[in-house]
């Protein structure tokens, strides 16, 4: 029951004439979760994460009227944050997508989307108030943590993999698969999560000064614009259920007071200038265009420069390789993964992922996009297994149906055909996609061949070999003996 305005009073008077004047609210306090990181890791790693960030996406330089106003608001929210106190910094992306998202140890960024959606500063701080709540909770790592992959920053279209596997570009392809990754992977929230940085998101903002009712009045005015999974905000940010109810009885349980902030002029000014501000779509992000404008940062606090893009990419994405560069007279070499062997060509560098996923490919031929020319391996567990040929081609069926899935545009060319592999049963289909190589401004179509390997206990190897539709007819000669190669052990 909540306490009528005289016992307020009597309960602040006692508190004064006691010297003990600590709140007696009943309100929401940070929640611990499992944790594998210590606080200096946290923060070393999230930083390598927020250095990839610069390369992978339009930052506005700090100096920037709508960065330095974000700072700023976030300075005054960070005041009020309980806990351990991370070196919080805040920063804004041309995206036009609704979202803002916190990486480990305190880097904040968020989209110019969500400043040009957000009706008044209230909104606005509710937004960064809920991402500082999930660095207080440590969410991230402890989603980490949950999946047992302690050291694997793989998520935001893969930023952090050469954490995860020491080799660059490479690192990210084995991550992310052979397609595009778009998924932000350790920062996407359980919807228990999502309930805990509303909850204490509502009372920093409250602390603050602000309204608190500003974050679910975001919430709920792009839901209404956008749909329930419209905005990336509310993919990435699940809504628990019951948004504004619970978070209204957390605000309930507030002192009341009068004079709370909603809205100030500097706002106002401040999302004028967002809404002149040059956008760019998910596509256009991954295209990497952006990176030659000249406007954008390359580092945190650096200032607006031209981007270099990293080598075997042009304007971010990746370009079609040279003959010479593909290695096709190449001696093959073994290589003994886990559970199998396989040979590949002695000039192609290879990349290894904690969970036995592994890429070969030549020189440049993996970037942030994806695997361009090379060949992904790993091993899948169908739900009834693998035990005669009928149940091989069910896998193998499923397996294509999850690829594209995985991969938009990725589609099945031509039926299944069966193999032998070292005495195997195995299955072979082509598929057709569009490749990350660009050529004369557009993608080229992608060309896969997937083979798919029956092993003794019933599990399933695959290996996906990768190539634009141009240069695949001179590399099948290459991908078919290291297919004949591969041995299930």
């Amino acid at each position: 029951m909540r306490a009528s305005t005289a016992t307020v009073r009597l309960i602040l008077l006692g508190c004064v004439l006691m010297g003990v004047c600590s709140p007696a609210w009943a309100r929401f306090q940070p929640v611990s979760c499992k944790n594998s990181f210590t606080e200096q890791q946290e923060i070393t790693e999230g930083g390598k994460v927020a250095a990839q960030v610069y390369q992978q996406m339009p930052v506005l330089p700090d100096s920037a009227p709508v960065s330095q106003y974000v700072r700023q608001l976030g300075a005054r929210l960070v005041s009020y944050a309980p806990g351990y106190k991370w070196p919080y910094n805040f920063h804004v992306v041309a995206s036009e997508d609704v979202n803002a998202f916190a990486l480990p140890g305190g880097s904040i960024f968020v989209n110019l989307g969500t400043i040009q959606a957000a009706e008044t500063e209230a909104q606005l701080a509710g937004v960064i108030a809920h991402e500082i709540s999930h660095v207080v909770m440590r969410h991230s790592t402890c989603n980490i943590t949950k999946q047992q992959t302690y050291g694997t920053f793989a998520g935001l279209g893969q930023l952090g993999a050469a954490i995860l596997l020491g080799n660059g570009k490479l690192g990210s392809a084995v991550a992310q698969g052979i397609g595009i990754g778009t998924g932000i992977g350790f920062l996407r929230m359980s919807r228990d999560y999502e309930k805990q940085a509303d909850l204490l998101g509502a009372g920093i903002l409250y602390d603050a000064g602000y309204d608190p009712r500003g974050m679910p009045q975001f919430f709920e005015a792009i839901q209404a614009k956008y749909g329930a999974g419209g905005a990336q905000f509310l993919s990435d940010h699940p809504n628990p259920g019951n948004r504004t109810e619970y978070v209204n009885a957390e605000i309930a349980t507030l002192p009341p007071r009068t004079g709370a902030k909603v809205t100030s002029p500097e706002f106002a000014r401040v999302r004028q200038l967002a809404m002149k501000e040059k956008t760019y779509t998910a596509k256009e992000v991954e295209a990497g265009a952006w990176r030659q404008t000249g406007h954008y940062a390359a580092t945190a606090g650096g200032p607006a420069q031209v981007i270099n893009a990293p080598a075997g990419v042009q304007g971010g994405a990746a370009v079609r390789l040279s003959r010479s560069s593909l290695g096709l007279d190449d001696r093959l070499v073994s290589y003994q993964g886990r559970r199998f062997s396989v040979s590949y060509p002695a000039g192609w560098q290879k990349g290894e992922a904690k969970d036995g996923t592994v890429a070969f490919v030549p020189p440049n031929g993996a970037g942030e996009a994806g695997i361009s020319y090379g060949v992904l391996i790993d091993t899948v567990r169908p739900q009834n297994g693998v035990s005669d040929e009928a149940s091989l081609a069910r896998a193998t069926t499923a397996l294509v149906q999850k690829l594209s899935q995985q991969n938009a545009g990725l589609q099945q060319i031509g039926q299944i055909t069966s193999l032998s592999l070292g005495g195997q049963a195995a299955s072979a289909v082509e598929l057709r996609g569009r490749s990350p190589v660009m050529e004369g401004g557009s993608a080229l179509e992608e060309r896969d061949w997937l083979v798919t390997i029956a092993r003794p206990d019933g599990d399933l190897n695959y290996m996906v070999f990768v190539s634009p539709q141009a240069d695949f007819a001179i590399l099948k000669p290459v991908y078919s003996a290291m297919a004949q190669s591969f041995r299930a052990q």
